[in-house]
């Protein structure tokens, strides 16, 4: 693929919510959905054409890759969600993860993969896998690594501290789980990849200990996420780089680093100021609260403004942007019609 691609999607004042969601919980047996492959491709598809854009975006689920992990550990997948590792995992957990994991996977992978294939041969749509960072999956298997992360920033390592081994121990089981999932993705036909790191955030890592020089970022962030870069790049497949956690300067470098097709970050974030940063290849995405569309409090009138004022400010500055989510839009029980709402409030709006 080509960057032109969505240099062109900004150019023409392109608007894309993260809503596959939205489209799937209208469907009466949404949870067979999800284990049906071409059903869920045909959601996604359904999802493109409501939003009228040529990028299948699946969902924004980031407990596929911590299930199919632990299931290689013998953990059930009912058990996965509130699973902790309380020790470091070790080479023999490493090696039954390599070699369990290259076998089909379980139902939900199985049906990402199947919705990423059918998009990818029965449709005319960019076809768009999606994996959690390995960052984000760490802190996902380690019930407290707050503290940990703050050590290595220190400067101790896994020889020095037992909890700051069961980081890095874990960090090496999740790139292991990850490197499959977009594997086995870009092998169904992704042509561009989603990866969410929204655990590179302030709350992780020490803004303090950035500011100082901390190599905290290159040790947990950067290094594993050049290895999944080089995956895309050898097999021609482009990157759409979420984070929408809270963000300081040298985390958002780190992301540009990444070279990433798309950058997407959160409402933390100003994107008119940030464009500053960012090279103009690299075309930014975002980012309306969505996270918000559900409270009565942010009404349809107050998301168009902020679109707007979005478009108007990034407009100002010539960085080429596409109007989105600051995240995936959440269908929520008793509050689908309003989120729709909101949702619409942003497409249609006059951003003139």
């Amino acid at each position: 693929m080509t960057s032109n691609t969505y240099h062109d999607l900004a150019a023409a004042g392109a608007r894309l919510p993260i809503a596959t969601d939205m489209v799937l919980r209208e469907q009466p047996d949404h949870e067979a959905i999800l284990t049906d492959g071409v059903r869920l491709g045909k959601v996604i598809e359904q999802a493109a054409h409501r939003y009228q854009t040529p990028l299948a975006l699946p969902l924004m689920d980031l407990t596929i890759e911590k299930a199919e992990l632990l299931a290689t550990q013998g953990i059930n997948p009912q058990s996965a969600a509130t699973f902790h590792f309380s020790a470091a995992p070790g080479g023999e957990a490493r090696e039954r993860a390599a070699s369990a994991l290259s076998g089909p996977g379980l139902a939900r992978h199985a049906a990402n993969v199947g919705a990423v294939r059918y998009v990818a041969e029965q449709t005319d749509l960019i076809a768009c896998g999606l994996a959690i960072g390995p960052f984000s999956l760490m802190t996902k298997l380690i019930a407290d690594p707050i503290a940990a992360i703050y050590m290595a920033g220190m400067g101790l390592t896994g020889q020095d501290d037992p909890e700051v081994l069961l980081v890095e121990q874990t960090l090496e089981l999740a790139q292991i789980a990850v490197e499959r999932s977009l594997a086995d993705q870009i092998a169904a036909g992704a042509r561009m990849i989603v990866i969410a790191e929204p655990a590179v955030n302030s709350v992780y890592m020490s803004p303090k200990q950035l500011r100082k020089g901390s190599d905290i970022l290159e040790r947990f962030f950067t290094r594993p996420m050049k290895r999944l870069r080089a995956m895309l790049r050898e097999a021609d497949v482009d990157l759409f780089l979420h984070d929408c956690g809270e963000l300081v300067d040298p985390i958002l470098h780190a992301l540009v680093a990444m070279e990433p097709h798309i950058l997407s970050l959160g409402s933390s974030r100003l994107l008119w100021e940030d464009a500053a940063k960012v090279p103009d290849h690299i075309v930014l995405y975002g980012n309306l609260p969505t996270k918000r569309f559900y409270a009565d409090d942010l009404t349809e009138a107050m998301v168009a403004e902020q679109s707007r004022e979005i478009v108007r400010r990034i407009r100002a500055t010539g960085h080429p942007h596409i109007l989105g989510s600051e995240c995936d839009v959440l269908s929520v029980p008793g509050k689908h019609a309003a989120i729709s709402g909101k949702v619409a409030a942003f497409m249609e709006c006059d951003c003139r």
